[in-house]
């Protein structure tokens, strides 16, 4: 996803809630520090949010969720969390990022510090985030030292520790050796990080997990009011 289509999302997330800040969990978060990250890296297509001042209004993003009209009509959708739904390091919402200004409607977005996100995303380890984290790395996005420091604030079993030590010596090894390879084409490095990733998977040893109606009605109505304003496609980036 780009930018402007997370500010999209937030758009339709304050007409549908009435609440003008909401907390970026997941991926696109990253958006927060690097508003040009690579379409390669952020691949999906949700954007995970909290409601920062009512959470439970977040349920009503499930109006622009996912297999939503919005959902088929643009493409991406809100994915409405909580805090629950990730495993952060002490500390993180201190260190919350503003979402650069865009075309919101004066919703703002408060985005997870990219080493809390890389945190989050190597204690789930599914095989998706496994590949985040790689690019984190490999992209210098994020600094070892850093995540050390932040593994060791974090809530998990010495167990679950020890296996995000390995994976990140994995990541950063990866980097490391398209770092001292002289003069690679872009061809050769695509293929040291396709290696890195199977070698990276075949050593892997643990397994991995993977309010009122009314009021919702009329908030979606409404949303179907401001799109027509809006000219529908105006956002559609395609």
């Amino acid at each position: 996803m780009k930018k402007r289509q997370v500010d999209h999302v937030l758009r339709a997330a304050g007409r549908i809630t009435g609440e003008k800040q909401f907390i970026i969990i997941g991926s696109q978060s990253l958006h927060g520090k690097h508003p040009d990250v690579a379409d390669d890296i952020l691949r999906s297509f949700e954007v995970d949010l909290i409601s920062k001042g009512d959470p439970s209004r977040s349920e009503w993003l499930n109006v622009i969720g996912q297999d939503s009209h919005f959902h088929e009509q643009f493409g991406y959708y809100a994915d409405p969390v909580d805090e629950s739904t990730a495993v952060l390091p002490k500390g993180w919402r201190a260190r919350l990022v503003d979402l650069p200004e865009g075309e919101t409607d004066g919703v703002r977005g408060l985005c997870l510090d990219p080493h809390d996100l890389a945190i989050a995303k190597y204690v789930t380890s599914r095989d998706k985030d496994l590949v985040f984290t790689r690019e984190l790395a490999t992209r210098g996005l994020v600094a070892q030292d850093r995540l050390k420091v932040l593994l060791d604030e974090t809530w998990v079993s010495e167990e679950v520790r020890d296996r995000i030590r390995t994976q990140m010596g994995r990541d950063f090894g990866a980097k490391h050796a398209l770092d001292s390879t002289p003069h690679a084409s872009s061809a050769n490095l695509e293929q040291i990080r396709a290696q890195a990733r199977q070698d990276w998977l075949k050593l892997r040893q643990i397994p991995t997990k993977e309010s009122s109606a009314s009021e919702i009605g009329r908030s979606a109505k409404r949303l179907d009011q401001d799109s027509a304003r809006d000219d529908g496609l105006e956002f559609d980036d395609e």
